[in-house]
């Protein structure tokens, strides 16, 4: 793997790489479990670990 894959994304990283909305990706920390790293104000993401949740369809909204 090399240096650029194992990085860690921002915000705007991630909503790139999935195709979602800032909000969306918001909601999924909150009310879905998203996997997201607080490190200070910013939320950090590991693809990896973002690709086995959406996967394991994390990202799959729950209708009651």
């Amino acid at each position: 793997m090399t240096e650029l894959e194992d990085r860690w994304l921002s915000i705007r990283d991630i909503c790139k790489y999935l195709g979602v909305s800032n909000d969306t990706v918001y909601k999924w920390i909150d009310k879905h479990s998203m996997p997201a790293h607080r490190m200070g104000r910013l939320w950090k993401f590991r693809r990896d670990e973002v690709d086995a949740w959406v996967k394991a369809g994390g990202a799959a909204e729950h209708r009651e």
